[in-house]
């Protein structure tokens, strides 16, 4: 199984990095908010503050919607094909899920390359452990979106996920933090898992280590990431039985 991952994860990282557009434009979004809202945000906020929301968004749309690539393979007949050589079924799901995981890495570097340009200064270790909640998160995300592009119908996949990918950026807190909602909005945002690891990415990016809200999203991310994984694996297997 781990050979097959890497021979799977190998190959894909060799097509993504061929693709460098690509991964240029996954990141454009969250790039413009950055370059065209974070001004005026750091006129009332901190770009700690911003910044990891943004990541957080760029989490959601990237890994979310990573269920895209194999409705195209499902769709074309390569996953078929795949399905009939003896390559692990596991492997299959952890070596797209891998390759993923250095797309959103790549992204995340670019929009803190261009955040460090504009003012944001975090701690170095605020950094490294807000890089590996965001690529824990991250993975878990795209185990959950292949679950579903391979029991949904494709054609209902993009419209789909496209809209639960949007209120769910905004209830994270993604643009302003959510203690300055109405009592309500507040109320509805604390269904989301995705705030709990954004409240932690502040902190870390503030330089605050050992705290509730930390550990919180660390616990959010731990759980969420066994609950997709277990999800994504099972339902692989079942798809590919």
């Amino acid at each position: 199984m781990l050979r097959d991952t890497w021979v799977l994860f190998r190959h894909g990282v060799g097509v993504t990095l061929r693709q460098k557009v690509g991964v240029v434009f996954g990141a454009v979004q969250p790039l413009l908010f950055l370059v065209l809202f974070g001004p005026i945000f750091a006129t009332f906020g901190t770009w700690e503050t911003l910044v990891p929301g943004l990541i957080i968004q760029l989490g959601l749309m990237s890994m979310g919607l990573a269920g895209f690539g194999i409705v195209f393979e499902k769709r074309s007949g390569v996953l078929e094909r795949m399905r009939v050589t003896p390559a692990s079924r596991l492997a299959l799901l952890l070596g797209r899920v891998l390759t993923n995981a250095v797309t959103l890495i790549l992204q995340t570097l670019l929009l803190l390359v261009v955040g460090f340009a504009f003012g944001l200064r975090a701690p170095a270790l605020g950094l490294a452990a807000g890089f590996v909640l965001i690529v824990v998160l991250g993975l878990s995300l795209a185990a959950l979106s292949y679950a579903v592009a391979l029991t949904m119908n494709e054609q209902l996949f993009a419209p789909v996920m496209s809209t639960a990918v949007i209120p769910l950026i905004l209830l994270s807190g993604s643009f302003l933090p959510m203690s300055m909602a109405p009592g309500w909005l507040d109320a509805i945002s604390h269904v989301s898992p995705f705030r709990y690891v954004l409240e932690a990415l502040r902190d870390l990016f503030h330089g605050h280590y050992l705290t509730g809200t930390v550990g919180a999203g660390v616990a959010v991310t731990a759980v969420f990431a066994v609950v997709s994984l277990t999800i994504g694996t099972r339902v692989f297997n079942r798809e590919n039985a």
